[in-house]
């Protein structure tokens, strides 16, 4: 198809904040074309995108959509354009159904009664689009997990014409399986002729789906090139300013005495049967597909949610120990990074401060009281090691950009100086520059004794980041792979294990070997 027609253009866009976060932007989309935006956390993506599809009014510029004058007043008028942005924030409402979020706003009716059955058949079409053809459209939001969530966030800006389609980290919440689902609709919408604006930190995707790749850094665009021609290095030193470090492959590691083990933990259908064991000095990958149990294992262990049944011994003890609530994890020197840090992490409202040194507040007080100057020097340390954009210690967090305000929450649980760390999506939304930051401070902590239980989404980050990565499958544990046994392959294969019943009923505990005896 010719990309000779412009369906956006954007000219000399600016907007500022406290700072300038956008710096006189032009950007052309061509229908039927992909184009890859990137860029390090707080460079300008997501709010330029947000101008584009009308949740935010540019301070200057102007914009064509179609060769006509386009300044949308909200969201509701630049979908009536045929512009629809799937954001990275779910914006699902938790107490509806799946297809009352599908269709909000688009009910299907008669006489002023809602039409249940075409709702749903209309449900179930969106929601197989994405891979989720298994999934009851009438059940509440809240019961599914995050990734599929975002699954249904994605199916919501699939429905109905468009003439543009913003997609803001799509996958960060996705596996292999998933993704390919998504982007079997972007090469559809392409071949219709919808332009499409991808949002993207996961460099490797960028070749696979985008035709351009545009790069911002501190508010201005500073590349825009085809994609075939711009290699990894370049991209890179696009977005932080300067050529990539070169990383060395990161040591085995002799892990250390047992710090926690679980025997048989389960909470049907989600978690079943699982053992596991986490060692000092050690990083334990968890990996699966999405709903295969990895967050509830987690949030087992944390005692967030309550089991049916298994047992936790910590530090080798023969006496089990009960964690029967978050605060009781917290006092034994356990941290959960949850994956959905704006319902489950962070204090939207309050500031970084407060947000970031909220697990240990006997740090920053002084006879009993919290001392302003202690929150404000811890936050700052913090901050800087992790590279924290913020205004200063005071900004309100939810003004800050996903990836810092995930940094943020990392960050509470460094200050805690946890024993053991479940790490759920510690990258999600982090840029290519950060994402090695934390990196070092994960390697850090493993090195000074720590034990960290990591799920990630990405199977090449746990391959590149973990000592042993253990999947699971349909609530249940596949098997656990050493690093000289794992490839890519191998993974997705147990992965996919537990949808076959005869597989499913022949591995759900870790094998028994020295190390886990």
């Amino acid at each position: 198809m010719s990309l000779q027609r412009s369906v956006l253009e954007v000219k000399q866009i600016s907007k500022a904040f406290a700072a300038p976060v956008l710096k006189a932007v032009d950007l052309s989309i061509c229908a039927g074309e992909v184009v890859a935006l990137t860029g390090e956390n707080g460079a300008g993506k997501s709010t330029l995108s947000k101008i584009v599809a009308g949740l935010v009014m540019a301070d200057s510029g102007t914009m064509l959509l179609d060769g006509e004058p386009y300044s949308p007043a909200d969201r509701t008028s630049a979908e009536r354009a045929g512009v629809r942005m799937v954001l990275q924030e779910l914006g699902l409402v938790g107490s509806l159904t799946i297809a009352e979020n599908l269709q909000l706003g688009h009910i299907p009716a008669l006489a002023g009664f809602i039409r249940r059955a075409e709702m749903a058949r209309i449900a179930r079409a969106q929601l197989a689009r994405v891979g989720l053809a298994n999934i009851d459209p009438s059940l509440p939001v809240r019961e599914l997990g995050i990734g599929q969530q975002q699954l249904v966030e994605i199916a919501r800006g699939l429905i109905g014409e468009a003439r543009l389609l913003i997609l803001d980290e799509p996958t960060a919440m996705l596996t292999t399986r998933e993704i390919g689902h998504l982007f079997q609709q972007i090469e559809r919408l392409k071949a219709q002729g919808v332009g499409v604006i991808y949002i993207s930190h996961r460099l490797d995707e960028l070749s696979r789906i985008a035709d351009r790749v545009v790069v911002l850094r501190d508010g201005a665009l500073v590349l825009d090139k085809p994609t075939g021609s711009v290699a990894h290095d370049e991209l890179v030193g696009a977005m932080v300013g300067h050529a990539p470090a070169s990383q060395s492959s990161r040591p085995s590691r002799t892990p250390g005495a047992e710090l926690l083990r679980i025997d048989a933990f389960s909470r049907e259908p989600n978690v079943r049967n699982v053992n596991l064991t986490l060692h000092a000095g050690e990083m334990l990958g968890i990996a699966g597909l999405v709903g295969a149990g990895r967050t509830e294992l987690l949030r087992l262990i944390f005692g967030a949610d309550r089991k049916d049944s298994g047992t936790l011994y910590l530090d080798g003890a023969a006496t089990p120990t009960e964690i029967s609530s978050p605060s009781l994890a917290v006092a034994h020197g356990i941290g959960l990074l949850t994956e959905d840090r704006k319902a489950q992490g962070l204090l939207l409202g309050q500031p970084l401060a407060a947000n970031l040194t909220l697990a240990d507040l006997t740090q920053v007080s002084q006879r009993g009281w919290l001392s302003p100057e202690k929150e404000k020097t811890a936050a700052e340390s913090w901050g800087q090691r992790l590279r924290i954009r913020a205004r200063d210690t005071e900004q309100r967090v939810d003004e800050l950009s996903g990836g810092n305000q995930q940094k943020v929450l990392l960050a509470r649980w460094l200050h805690r100086d946890c024993r053991i760390l479940l790490l759920d999506e510690p990258t999600r939304g982090i840029d290519v520059g950060a994402r090695a930051d934390i990196y070092s401070v994960l390697d850090t902590l493993v090195a000074n004794g720590k034990g960290l239980l990591v799920v990630s989404s990405d199977l090449r980050e746990l391959m590149e980041i973990c000592d042993r990565i253990a999947v699971m499958s349909d609530g249940a544990l596949m098997r656990v792979f050493e690093r000289d046994e794992w490839s890519e392959q191998a993974l997705l294969a147990a992965a996919f294990a537990g949808f076959n019943d005869a597989s499913a009923q022949t591995a759900t505990t870790e094998p028994s070997t020295a190390r886990n005896a």
